[in-house]
């Protein structure tokens, strides 16, 4: 069990609280609102956020004493993430954490003078939420999820774990920039693997449903799932719908694999939230998120379940578990 789980995490947050109770009486209280794209009662959701609590209050922040977290949950909502924003802002805190894409738009379109930090989003000048990445410019900075590279990286992973397939599909949300641009990415390294691709949408549980049934139609075809807020909501979906038409998968992110998925390659999205808080406790200080470069990941994880690499008949190979930093038995 990894090391940011619910009871090691709040035997943490205990450890930590010296630190709260050292806070002078009368010390200022300072706001910091929170909004993601998952839903409040989603196994994901929660460690992200304890592992930033963790590490702000290491930093010297304890809620109840210096600070305040206002969190807003947007399930995957494109309109209840939009009002969740204008709330958020709405209670001018001092800072506010955004977890997404649509959490950041809907933020930039609310507010351009709150200081905004975001995570679990790709190539964030490409989709006009910074300037640059040395100078980002404007009231936001951000850790950056994906560099387009690691497309290319899921189509090869792919084809080293099941040679057979022919066909790929391609689960993105077509709404998102970055996402259309990874599924650029994946398909422009077609012809060195010899493999044909197809966009299938991730809009709701019907779309994803009938998508991957009729790509599934045709013999030798695998999946490889992009990575936004959408595909996170709906990976129960996805995994079960992989599972029942036998199509081998390389997803983004661990979550998959340990709810049954077959193999994963991605940065490791706890990490961000850590490295977040660091960027939240300077702004908290005094300085601007126009001054604070864009971090890429420093961590990336490749996980394998084997339990579902036998029940979809892939002999796992030797040179894949070798690079595993995880495998599930």
């Amino acid at each position: 069990m990894r090391r940011r789980e619910f009871i090691t995490l709040l035997g943490g947050a205990a450890a930590a609280w010296p630190i709260a109770a050292r806070a002078q009486q009368g010390e200022r209280i300072w706001r910091i609102g929170i909004i993601t794209s998952f839903a409040e009662g989603d196994r994901a959701s929660q460690p992200r956020l304890i592992a930033f609590r963790e590490r702000l209050q290491q930093l010297g922040w304890a809620e109840g004493r210096n600070i305040r977290m206002d969190v807003r949950w947007g399930a995957g909502d494109a309109e209840q993430i939009r009002r969740y924003a204008a709330e958020l802002v709405a209670l001018a805190p001092d800072v506010i954490l955004a977890s997404g894409s649509p959490s950041v738009a809907a933020l930039q379109h609310a507010t351009r003078t709150l200081p905004i930090v975001f995570v679990q989003v790709a190539d964030a000048v490409g989709s006009g939420f910074v300037a640059g990445l040395a100078q980002p410019g404007g009231n936001t900075t951000v850790f950056t999820l994906y560099e387009y590279t690691i497309g290319p990286k899921w189509l090869e992973l792919l084809k080293e774990i099941a040679p057979g397939v022919t066909r790929v599909g391609l689960l993105r949300d077509a709404a998102n920039v970055a996402e259309i641009g990874l599924v650029g990415a994946v398909r422009s390294a077609r012809p060195l693997v010899g493999i044909d691709s197809r966009p299938l949408g991730l809009s709701d549980p019907g779309e994803i449903e009938r998508g991957v049934a009729a790509f599934a139609r045709e013999p030798n075809g695998g999946l490889i799932v992009v990575g936004g807020a959408s595909s996170f909501v709906h990976r129960e979906q996805i995994i079960a719908l992989a599972t029942q038409y036998r199509l081998p998968a390389v997803y983004p992110d661990r979550l998959f694999v340990t709810a049954g998925g077959l193999i994963s390659y991605g940065p490791d999205r706890l990490d961000q939230y850590v490295r977040a808080a660091s960027y939240v406790d300077r702004i908290l200080r005094g300085e601007k998120p126009a001054d604070l470069p864009v971090q890429t990941p420093t961590k990336y994880e490749l996980v394998v379940n084997l339990k579902t690499a036998k029940a979809l008949g892939i002999e796992m190979p030797a040179s894949v578990l070798a690079r595993a930093d995880e495998v599930i038995e």
